[in-house]
């Protein structure tokens, strides 16, 4: 019997040695590769996001992989990343113009209070003293009682983002590795089945499935929508006359992948155009940017709720912290890591409630 406890004690010990062994293992390759894994988590995202385009174009272009994972790459590259780049690009090349349009606002006042509106029943009398009020703030004061200054905003943003050359060299990085996920795709979901297959079984391949519907949900949800919002938020504020209307729309389309929503810049924007260019074009931007959030509330859940349920406070959350823990593409990849847990938990905690608890019986006594 010693005998036998002391073989036992030694198995468990060689197996505790061994699982310290492999954690350690994959832990000096996680470090080691620590400089590519965000190009590496953007390119699987982009790749699961994809996979079901790529397989459609490669049965249009004749069954041919390459032709069908260059097109993919180009689309992945004009609706993922050239947008951001461009984001980008455009307001750091033009932040000491930003900082100038905004010093340059003290010079706006709101005008006198129109008669008419001091003759409205019941709220007539207490408009005068608000008016007087905002009459003599001036425009930065007002657009800071709303939101912080443009300036810092855009300045954290870009300290996040990095210089252009990592910036740069993250996108290669990300296209490179997204070409050589795609063309070995089968591999890639074959080994990935093997993985949960391993671990959980059959239901590991639900969990996987379900993750790329979460994965996908989320990548068009955030970044469709922010390109859709951006896009009319640019044919507005040119309609109406607004000044930098490459920079708004840039900034526009940079809030929105931060979740915050178009009407951070096109609220005060259209103040701006109703005191520089009048109450008709101030009017036709107040109505894209209406036309703006309701995009913003309905076309992203939609995207979102089309492949997983998916609360958008977890969105804004998971972009917020994903900014800050991984940099620029953390945009990205933080909500897809907070949305797959926060789907495989609801689903572990819904197969434990149908799974029946064991009823024990004297005879197991």
């Amino acid at each position: 019997m010693p005998d036998l406890f002391q073989n036992g004690s030694q198995d468990n010990t060689r197996s505790v040695l061994v699982a310290l062994l492999a954690s350690g293992i994959v832990i000096s390759a996680i470090w080691i590769l620590k400089p590519f894994l965000p190009a590496t988590i953007w390119a699987v995202t982009i790749a699961v996001t994809t996979w079901p385009m790529l397989r459609r174009l490669q049965t249009f272009v004749g069954n041919s992989r390459r032709v069908a994972v260059s097109l993919t790459i180009l689309i992945a590259m004009l609706v993922f990343i050239l947008p951001l780049w461009l984001a980008i690009t455009t307001v750091s090349s033009h932040f000491g113009d930003i900082i100038a349009l905004v010093s340059s606002s003290s010079t706006l006042h709101i005008p006198d209070e129109p008669p008419w509106m001091g003759r409205l029943p019941l709220v007539g009398p207490h408009i005068a003293p608000f008016w007087d009020r905002m009459q003599r703030m001036q425009f930065p004061e007002m657009i800071r009682q709303v939101i912080p200054a443009p300036e810092t905003l855009i300045h954290t943003f870009l300290a996040y983002a990095g210089s252009f050359s990592i910036l740069a060299l993250q996108f290669i990085l990300t296209l490179v590795i997204l070409g050589v996920l795609l063309m070995r795709a089968e591999s890639a979901i074959a080994v990935a089945d093997t993985l949960v297959t391993i671990l959980a079984g059959n239901r590991g391949k639900e969990m996987l499935q379900l993750a790329a519907y979460t994965i996908r949900g989320v990548a068009f949800g955030v970044t469709v929508t922010a390109v859709v919002e951006s896009a009319v938020a640019g044919i507005g504020l040119k309609l109406a006359g607004a000044p930098w209307v490459s920079i708004l729309t840039a900034v526009t389309f940079m809030v929105c992948l931060l979740q915050a929503g178009p009407g951070v810049t096109l609220i005060p924007a259209v103040i701006w155009v109703y005191f520089d260019r009048g109450l008709a074009p101030a009017a036709l931007l107040l109505v894209v940017t209406i036309i703006t959030i309701i995009i913003d509330n309905v076309l992203r859940p939609f995207l979102i709720r089309k492949q997983a349920d998916i609360p958008l406070i977890l969105i804004m959350l998971g972009v917020i912290g994903g900014l800050g823990g991984l940099g620029l593409v953390g945009i990205f990849i933080g909500p897809l890591i907070l949305s797959v847990a926060y789907t495989l938990t609801k689903s572990w905690i819904s197969d434990s409630r149908q799974t029946p608890p064991s009823v024990s019986t004297p005879l197991d006594s």
